[in-house]
């Protein structure tokens, strides 16, 4: 069955990537907690691999019978998943929750951006670029490193939109998933190891909570959202991250939120709904008479009316 495309699928990207987005955010929240004890980046590395025990179990990936190109898509999105988690751990170790997330959503806004074919789509990445900068603005907490951190994580985050299109488009869909969290995983072991035998049973239930949540869910609808629509689409919509982001330093963290970051949100949060509505799908050409039935086989075998240009 061809997968949802245009506003369609804009609007089943929307629901599925607000699912994942409020758990991503609530869990870095939760994550938030440990830091004192553990450390960012072993809690990072920690709940990464029970994400990855997780997955594995659930869709119990198969090695065998995977094209090159597909094992470095698989590869590509672990590497990418593993370096802009431990990024924005480090970031929120340093900076508020709301403005580390705002710092990282300017790497899937850059996709969205430069991957727009159609002027008004494009506007609505630009707005949400706005509202971005409206969230982290003035009253802001300045750190050189949370924000290096920050910017990191969205460097990641770009890479990590359009490989999440490339393995949910591919026949490798959540299984390959499964492993690119392993991939993950094993990147990011280093960094956790050695905590291991310090951790207590109290920190195992939230590294646990943390991992489904944070990983295991986002992960996984983020990926059905990119088979249903496109990385540009997809991308922004993770205009989302900032604003669930916000709310959730507010509401778990305590975290104050100035008007003009309210403006931010409010400006984040209608650039998202407006890709929505914008997402319709472009104009098709007519094929010559000769060749219209293999040009309709072709366009039916296609990833969907909505193309992306890689960055």
């Amino acid at each position: 069955m061809r997968p949802p495309t245009g506003r369609r699928g804009a609007r089943q990207a929307l629901g599925l990537i607000l699912v994942g987005s409020t758990a991503i955010q609530l869990s870095s929240a939760l994550a938030a907690r440990l830091f004192a004890s553990l450390g960012p980046l072993p809690v990072s590395s920690l709940r990464t691999a029970i994400a990855a025990v997780i997955l594995c179990a659930v869709f119990r990936p198969r090695l065998r019978g995977r094209s090159r190109a597909q094992w470095a898509s698989v590869v590509a999105y672990g590497v990418a998943m593993a370096a802009m988690n431990l990024c924005l751990y480090s970031a929120i170790d340093r900076i508020p929750l709301g403005v580390a997330v705002t710092l990282e959503f300017l790497g899937p806004c850059a996709v969205a951006f430069l991957a727009s074919r159609r002027v008004r789509e494009g506007l609505c990445a630009v707005a949400a670029f706005a509202g971005v900068l409206l969230i982290s603005g003035p009253g802001g907490h300045f750190d050189a490193a949370g924000y290096a951190f920050g910017l990191g994580a969205a460097a990641f985050f770009a890479l990590y939109t359009v490989f999440a299109e490339k393995v949910g488009k591919g026949d490798a869909g959540l299984s390959g998933l499964a492993l690119s969290v392993t991939v993950a995983a094993v990147v990011s072991a280093p960094f956790g190891i050695g905590d291991v035998a310090g951790v207590t049973a109290g920190q195992w239930l939230v590294l646990a909570a943390v991992a489904a949540m944070g990983v295991a869910v986002p992960y996984a609808v983020d990926t059905v959202a990119a088979r249903v629509s496109s990385a540009r689409v997809v991308g922004t919509l993770f205009s989302i991250d900032p604003v669930v982001g916000s709310l959730a330093g507010f509401l778990v963290l305590r975290e104050h939120l100035g008007w003009l970051s309210v403006t931010g949100i409010l400006v984040v949060a209608a650039a998202g709904a407006a890709v929505v509505w914008c997402a319709g799908p472009p104009p098709v050409p007519e094929p010559p008479p000769a060749q219209a039935e293999p040009a309709a086989a072709a366009g039916d075998g296609g990833s969907g009316t909505v193309s992306t240009t890689r960055v």
